[in-house]
């Protein structure tokens, strides 16, 4: 299953200083966000409990420690999340971080994990600016947040994930061969949704469709019908909304419903609104199709990913999402690079509050990270200098009934990017 990219030093792998080393989650599971955070948190505990079993690390028993980021509004905070990782670089057992799941938690997040520093591996953020400045991804110029992402200009966040700037443009293409020409656009005002909403929206004026309009409307906002009765004068193709399914990708689709004119409309999104909530809350309601696009590969197509859908629904009660073999990955590939970093010489943290061991630890952690060669269950896992997949791939989804009748997210295509 592993394949190290880096070479041992011939020292041995038995580590000196403490027997425990924690692996750390930042995801929201819990409240609004918890049918897509929690599916991915029991991804990762996977990992950890195999690991354990199969004695992956000898000598090593691996801790497991999740952290919740949702915070009052019953969704995903920032606030909260760069508490959680405050709390866990002070802790020097903790060796990396699965996480965090929404790119505007990551934007609260990456100053704190680049200073200490300490790996993050977001099985799930896909805003290119959290790693890119360039022009061709939207992120130069007053865009650029790398300086304040990535204070010690060195790298420490890594993703599996596929970047909207990719994302955006596969929704629009497969909406766009669907027979939609005039769509209306709406985001929740926040880092992924803005910034997936402006690349559909490049990528669909780029094929000769119309944008109607764009709206940005927060998170918060608890009826949506007044927009949607405007959007209807102007006689829509589709509506793609921009954002996660508790920033109101639910929402929206339900009051389409009740609008004339939009009931039966198409409805798309990107991976945000790819959940098992969503589905079930949708699906029976009826109404137009709805097509979601998610930045990893689709597990159905991966042989390699069988065993571990068998393992996960053994072990667990939450319904598997499409991100839970990606956080599967990232917490295989934490572990690997935690066995290559002792197997090269790097020493365990004499206990919880060893600072200095800590940091010496980390960093070498995070230079396993960077050279991984991964063959995982969402495929061959490598990062470039930016910290970001070499493994880029596009999944359309449909909703629909499953193979036992239950709502859920049909695989409709996979688009490879080059």
């Amino acid at each position: 299953m592993f394949v190290v990219g880096t070479t041992s030093s011939g020292s041995s792998s038995t580590p000196t200083g403490s027997k425990t080393i924690k692996i750390a989650t930042e995801l929201p599971v819990s409240g609004k966000d918890e049918s897509s955070g929690k599916p991915a948190e029991d991804g990762a505990h996977l990992a950890v409990n195999q690991a354990n079993a199969n004695h992956t690390i000898p000598g090593i028993t691996l801790q497991f420690v999740p952290k919740d980021d949702v915070g009052p509004s019953g969704t995903h905070d920032p606030t909260v999340g760069a508490s959680n990782v405050t709390a866990l670089v002070s802790d020097a057992l903790v060796a990396g971080i699965v996480g965090p799941f929404n790119s505007s938690v990551a934007k609260a997040e990456m100053p704190i994990s680049n200073q200490a520093p300490i790996a993050q591996i977001s099985p799930a953020n896909t805003n290119p600016c959290l790693t890119k400045d360039t022009d061709a991804s939207g992120c130069s110029g007053k865009n650029n947040l790398l300086p304040t992402l990535r204070p010690t200009n060195k790298v420490s966040y890594f993703r599996v994930a596929t970047t909207d700037d990719h994302q955006g443009p596969a929704g629009a293409d497969y909406l766009y061969k669907q027979g939609a020409k005039k769509v209306y656009v709406i985001d929740d005002a926040e880092t992924y949704g803005i910034g997936i909403a402006n690349t559909f929206v490049g990528e669909w004026q780029k094929l000769g469709g119309t944008v109607l309009g764009h709206s940005s409307e927060p998170g918060a906002t608890t009826s949506f019908v007044s927009l949607l009765t405007q959007v209807a004068s102007m006689h829509p193709d589709a509506i793609y909304f921009g954002g996660v399914d508790s920033t109101g990708g639910t929402l929206v689709r339900q009051q389409m419903r009740q609008v004339p004119g939009l009931a039966n409309l198409p409805y798309g999104g990107g991976d945000g609104i790819v959940t098992p909530s969503f589905a079930s809350t949708i699906q029976p309601t009826g109404g137009g199709p709805v097509y979601g696009t998610v930045a990893v590969v689709d597990t159905s197509k991966n042989p390699n990913a069988q065993t571990f859908v068998q393992k996960y629904k053994a072990a667990f009660t939450d319904p598997i999402n499409v991100y839970s073999a990606a956080s599967y990955d990232c917490a295989n590939i934490l572990i690997q690079a935690i066995k290559t970093a002792l197997a090269n010489g790097a020493h365990t943290p004499s206990d919880s509050s060893d600072a200095a061991g800590a940091k010496a630890f980390r960093t070498a952690v995070i230079a396993a990270v960077q050279n991984i060669q991964y063959d995982g269950v969402t495929g061959h896992q490598s990062f470039d200098a930016n910290g970001d997949t070499n493994l880029k791939v596009i999944t359309v989804y449909k909703m629909g009934l499953n193979a036992q009748s239950k709502p859920d997210w049909l695989f409709e295509a996979q688009v490879n990017v080059k």
